[in-house]
C-alpha cells in the first residue's frame, strides 16, 4: 500500500500544502492529478485519506485536502514488536541497501556500529549524509506503506551499542542475536521469541568483513545470543535482510 509521509499535520481547513521535493515526488513519481485520492501518514502515525484539491505548477506547490465524511484510511498492520538492527558499518552504497530494506520491513531503529572491520569513511558517511539517508527513508516508507517510523541512530562504538541495547527494556521484555558464521555456542532459536512478554528484537550483523571473535564475546557479554543461519554465504546487505525476515517470522508463528 502506497502512502505519503508526512512531516508537517494539515491546517485547521484540513489542508495540506507541499512544495520543493514533495512536489516532484507527487508530479514525477506518482504523477498525480487533480481529484486523486491517496493516503498520508501523518507526524502522529494516523493513516488518513486525502484528495489532490489543487496543482499549482507555477508557484510548484499541491494542495491535499482531508476527505469529508470518509471512514479513517483503511491501515496495514503494524508491528506489535519493536525491531532493532545493529548494523556493522559496510560502505555506504551497502549501507544504503541495508537502510531501504530495514525500513521495508519495519524496523524501528538501525543502529551503526563501528567495528573493527569497519572503514573510516562509512561512519562519516553517515553523519554527513543524513539528509540522503533521510530521504531513503521515507521513500522506502510511501513505496512499502511501513507505519513504523524507522530512525537511523548516530554511529556507535561497541561498547556503546551495547550499553544501547542493556537500556532499551527489562531484560525479560527483549531478546537479541548476533549473526555468526560458526555453528557452535549457538543460542536456542527462536528461544525467548516465543515469549509473548518479549515486544523487543534485536540482531546484530557483521559488515564486508564480519565480527571479529572478540567483538562476538562482547556482544554475547551484552546479552546477545549466537545464531547461525544453515545456508550460502551471504553478503551484508543480503545477511541484514535475511536476519530481519527470520525473527519477524520467527516471532509472528510463536503467537
Amino acid at each position: 500500500m502506497r502512502q505519503f509521509v508526512s512531516s508537517i499535520d494539515p491546517d485547521k481547513r484540513g489542508i495540506l500544502i507541499l512544495s520543493g521535493k514533495d512536489y516532484r515526488y507527487f508530479r514525477q513519481v506518482l504523477r498525480s492529478k487533480k481529484g486523486d485520492m491517496i493516503d498520508v501518514r501523518l507526524p502522529d502515525g494516523k493513516l488518513q485519506n486525502m484528495t489532490l484539491a489543487s496543482i499549482d505548477d507555477d508557484s510548484k506547490t499541491i494542495e491535499l485536502q482531508v476527505c469529508a465524511n470518509t471512514a479513517p484510511a483503511q491501515d496495514i498492520k503494524g508491528n506489535d514488536t519493536n525491531y532493532y538492527l545493529f548494523q556493522f558499518m559496510p560502505r555506504p552504497q551497502k549501507f544504503e541497501l541495508i537502510v531501504k530494506s530495514a525500513t521495508e520491513c519495519g524496523v524501528l531503529k538501525i543502529i551503526p556500529v563501528f567495528g573493527k572491520y569497519s572503514e573510516k569513511s562509512s561512519i562519516q558517511a553517515v553523519s554527513t549524509k543524513r539528509e540522503r539517508f533521510e530521504k531513503i527513508v521515507k521513500e522506502a516508507r510511501q513505496q512499502s506503506g511501513s507505519p513504523v517510523n524507522t530512525e537511523i541512530l548516530e554511529p556507535l562504538t561497541l561498547e556503546e551499542a551495547v550499553e544501547y541495547w542493556k537500556n532499551v527494556a527489562p531484560e525479560n521484555e527483549k531478546t537479541a542475536f548476533v549473526l555468526s558464521e560458526r555453528t557452535e555456542n549457538c543460542a536456542d532459536f527462536p528461544g525467548k521469541l516465543t515469549s509473548p512478554e518479549v515486544k523487543n528484537v534485536a540482531i546484530a550483523v557483521g559488515s564486508e568483513g564480519g565480527i571479529s571473535p572478540e567483538e562476538v564475546e562482547i556482544l554475547e557479554k551484552g546479552l546477545f545470543g549466537r545464531l547461525h543461519f544453515a545456508v550460502n554465504i551471504l553478503r551484508c546487505e543480503t545477511a541484514a535482510l535475511y536476519g530481519i525476515a527470520a525473527v519477524q517470522v520467527a516471532k509472528s508463528t510463536a503467537k
